[in-house]
């Protein structure tokens, strides 16, 4: 599971590393947050190709999906492109699906973010929705928010009932990592793939000066090495519990 990739330089380095990801790890499925693939804001569908071209499986968002408005007929199609699945009823788009016998949900955290409705009794509905199902064995949940504790939460709130609960939307990973005790992988951050040089992928004078003039700003994806941070997660597809998360960062010059 690899974290928010950012811009023209993210989408590089996804093309560079996954293929060769997959093969030394005999990888059987690559999630990847895309909301932030176009221009450091949003996704269109030409960004949304160069990740699952470069092997990407599913593409997972957050609040910043809508940031790129072409992108909103796509999201009622076959593309495996998630939105957070608490956005209210009606929206466009879907929050989960179901790849082979995996099913990857997107949620949204709401402390420090945009009011939406609960995660947890999304997070909730969707198990209970699936479980009488020919269900997937294994279970992975991109919760994407801002605090840390939120996501400490639904790592325990699900922790047992889900394989995963791997966090995004920060892009500064976190070392974390870890299975809680029910057998669910968690990790707090799962970080960027973006500028190393930067603050959060974006090139440090505009949001300098933001922080200094209180302005409005334009800011652009940075410049310079890339740093790929993600996640790689063993689970024992019978019972859908995790037996390691491992990080896997690399660097792309």
């Amino acid at each position: 599971m690899i974290g928010d990739v950012i811009g023209s330089p993210g989408r590089k380095a996804v093309q560079q590393l996954v293929p060769s990801l997959r093969q030394e790890f005999g990888i059987d499925l690559v999630v990847a947050n895309g909301e932030n693939s176009a221009g450091g804001f949003g996704i269109t569908y030409d960004t949304a190709q160069d990740l699952l071209a470069a092997g990407v499986d599913v593409i997972t968002t957050g609040n910043h999906v809508w940031r790129k408005k072409e992108i909103i007929p796509y999201l009622q199609e076959d593309l495996p492109i998630l939105r957070p699945s608490n956005f209210p009823p009606g929206v466009p788009g879907r929050g989960f699906l179901t790849v082979g016998n995996t099913m990857i949900v997107n949620l949204m955290g709401r402390v420090f973010m945009d009011a939406l409705d609960c995660p947890f009794r999304e997070a909730n509905r969707i198990i209970q929705e699936t479980s009488g199902l020919s269900s997937p064995g294994v279970v992975l949940v991109d919760f994407h928010a801002e605090a840390t504790s939120e996501k400490q939460a639904m790592g325990w709130y699900l922790d047992g009932r889900v394989s995963a609960v791997v966090g995004t939307h920060t892009h500064v990973a976190t070392a974390d990592a870890r299975i809680l005790p029910e057998g669910t992988a968690y990790v707090s951050d799962l970080g960027m793939v973006g500028p190393i040089n930067s603050v959060i992928g974006t090139d440090p004078n505009a949001v300098l000066e933001k922080f200094l003039s209180q302005t409005p700003q334009h800011f652009t994806v940075a410049k310079g090495p890339v740093v790929f941070n993600s996640v790689l997660i063993d689970i024992d597809e019978a019972s859908g519990k995790s037996s390691s998360i491992q990080r896997v960062d690399r660097m792309v010059e």
